[in-house]
């Protein structure tokens, strides 16, 4: 078997089936298989996966595990000669996993490789590549400030060596995973990614990002940005320095005056942020809904309270518009790039997925993401 894609998930059902229906699409025409690895979801993810997707392995965990554990409970199942993390809350186009796999193949590449992200808007997310974060890179990302977090010697849609790639999408053979033992389980939620990184470049491999290829990333939205949530992301990142870069008491003396810093700064930008969050919301006038189905958009009309305009063909939205694609109608490769086309439009975007009955999108990494379910019958 080439490839095995590794999807962990965690209370994100809407986004998980969404995530599949393209997963399955892109690979029609490769020997891969997907395995999905379930940290004790509540809404239904492991019962949608098989009534929906009944050749997907499941892992249904009893407690959540953690991201970094319930990977490699997936890796663990997998037969593929390449691994692919994918997050549950990404779309890809039907080019990726070929593309990569040709790349690897034809580059001798032996590290992990990386692609493209654009969140829900199609704005790129310059976290798709990195640099190591030293002490000062970090310290200055935590407080808000710096550039030199990012990889920024590449443009966003070119090709290079990079050192730390994001955990949304990490494609690598299986040995190289095994070898360097998979992500560290000690990391519960974030920083593992960048651990697992930056353990493939210090075992001598090099780690490239392939800018040509993207997919779309829901950034944040399937995470409660909440109190458990800060904890867990200035842990990782103590964790990662005492695990790395820890070689006298005076740096983690340091690390540790950094983390409070950034903790009071996080809380201060939380209030700031929920108290003008109301306010945000985007006014949504119409839906333009792109499809050829009338019994879609019947009921598609029945659970908004807005006016919905079918159209037939890919039209320029405008401020106050919100473009809703039936996957049954476009595929999803021409989905992701007419949101990044359109990305500084003003509009909205949300997508239905082959026999879905709901459409999903997200406007802002600051939320959760928007569902708007209909009844087909």
């Amino acid at each position: 078997m080439q490839l095995s894609i590794i999807i962990v998930s965690y209370n994100v059902m809407h986004y998980l089936e969404l995530c599949l229906d393209s997963v399955q699409d892109a690979i029609a025409f490769t020997d891969a298989e997907i395995i999905v690895v379930d940290n004790a979801s509540v809404d239904g993810s492991v019962q949608m996966v098989k009534d929906k997707f009944p050749t997907v392995k499941i892992v249904a965990n009893k407690k959540n595990a953690g991201f970094s554990s319930a990977n490699n409970q997936g890796v663990a199942l997998a037969k593929g000669t390449y691994i692919c993390i994918l997050n549950p809350d990404t779309v890809v186009p039907s080019s990726v996993f070929e593309s990569l796999l040709k790349i690897t193949t034809q580059e001798q590449y032996t590290g992990a490789q990386g692609v493209r992200l654009v969140n829900g808007r199609g704005a790129y997310l310059p976290e798709s590549k990195r640099n190591v974060p030293t002490l000062r890179v970090a310290l200055s990302k935590m407080m808000g400030y710096g550039s030199s977090y990012y990889a920024t010697h590449i443009v966003s849609d070119a090709r290079g060596e990079v050192a730390i790639l994001v955990g949304a999408f990490m494609f690598m053979s299986r040995n190289l995973y095994e070898e360097v033992g998979g992500f560290d389980e000690r990391y519960f939620m974030f920083g593992e990614d960048i651990d697992l990184s930056y353990t493939i470049t210090k075992a001598g491999y090099s780690n490239h990002y392939i800018g040509d290829e993207t997919i779309l990333h829901f950034k944040g939205e399937s995470t409660v940005r909440d109190e458990h949530y800060r904890k867990c992301f200035y842990g990782a990142m103590q964790l990662f320095y005492e695990k790395h870069f820890n070689d006298n008491v005076f740096k983690g003396f340091l690390v540790n005056i950094g983390v409070s810093l950034a903790k009071f700064k996080a809380g201060f930008h939380k209030r700031y942020l929920q108290s003008n969050l109301d306010g945000s919301k985007y006014n949504i006038q119409e839906y333009l809904l792109l499809t050829d189905n009338k019994f879609l958009s019947d009921a598609f009309a029945k659970a908004v309270t807005k006016p919905v305009t079918v159209i037939g063909d890919m039209c320029v939205p405008k401020e106050g518009q919100e473009l809703v694609f039936d996957a049954a109608y476009v595929a999803y490769s021409d989905i992701i790039k007419e949101i990044i086309t359109y990305r500084g439009s003003g509009a909205t975007y949300k997508i239905i997925p082959k026999n879905g009955t709901f459409a999903i999108g997200s406007n802002s990494s600051l939320g959760k993401g928007d569902v708007i379910e209909f009844n087909r019958d």
